[in-house]
């Protein structure tokens, strides 16, 4: 859409549209020759402004929590748009990409199929004309993975049973704390009784509690399956070297008979 369509969209002046883009609040439309085009990705961020402005946001103030938002950093809390009763367990930071860029981490792994798993299985989202990954630890894995010789098709086919595992874990830990930990906060509220401010604040204590054994559980198992397996697997491989080796020597035993 045009400057003034867009103007029109987001219910401002053309006058205060140019503004904004002078003040780098919204990123730079697409040029055709002299023509300026926008598109949802613009109108979204309009909307946002608006929203914060009324919400009693300076205009400084914004232009920082939404440069902090485009760098990757966390500021759902500071924006308003996430109210959680305790901090997000996980500490991943996403990582937002433009298409070049995406294409720079995995090359002629980039397919229509590729991408398709990739949003279904929750590790890119798509921003205006930008892609957002989940977290930066995932992304450098998995393009360290593709570039020793994995495809990335493999590569998110291992990711998404990890998350089926992952997920079972945490079923595992969170029935722990609900059962034995959190059972008569938890009981009252399931009634739709609201929890009080000491309730909250245990459960938030709880919760931060655990985060470090339960990782540590999780850290300590994995390692010593993967020691596990690998012992398995050297085991099998030396077996069957021993094996082949043993066959050798018997047909080069059989030859000197005769």
């Amino acid at each position: 859409m045009r400057m003034a369509d867009l103007a029109e969209e987001a219910g401002i002046t053309v006058r205060t549209l140019r503004f904004y883009r002078e003040r780098k609040l919204i990123p730079p439309p697409r040029r055709e020759g002299r023509i300026a085009w926008y598109n949802e990705h613009h109108l979204a961020r309009l909307r946002t402004i608006g929203a914060l402005l009324e919400r009693g946001h300076t205009l400084g103030g914004i232009a920082e929590l939404l440069s902090a938002f485009d760098t990757g950093r966390d500021v759902r809390e500071l924006l308003g748009l996430d109210h959680t009763l305790v901090a997000p367990w996980s500490e991943e930071t996403p990582v937002r990409l433009t298409p070049e860029e995406l294409a720079d981490h995995f090359s002629e792994d980039i397919t229509p199929e590729n991408l398709t798993t990739s949003l279904d299985i929750g590790y890119l989202a798509v921003d205006g004309d930008e892609f957002v990954h989940i977290s930066r630890r995932l992304l450098d894995a998995s393009t360290e993975l593709v570039g020793k010789g994995i495809p990335l098709a493999d590569v998110l086919e291992a990711g998404r049973q990890v998350r089926a595992h992952a997920d079972a874990l945490a079923d595992i830990f969170t029935t722990l704390i609900r059962t034995h930990v959190l059972s008569d906060v938890l009981s009252r509220t399931s009634t739709g009784e609201s929890p009080g401010p000491d309730e909250v604040d245990r459960i938030a204590e709880t919760v931060d509690k655990f985060r470090p054994l339960t990782k540590g559980v999780v850290e300590a198992e994995l390692s010593m399956a993967v020691d596990r397996r690998v012992r398995a697997e050297l085991a099998t491989w030396l077996r069957e070297q021993g094996q082949e080796q043993g066959g050798e020597r018997g047909n080069g035993q059989g030859q000197d008979g005769e």
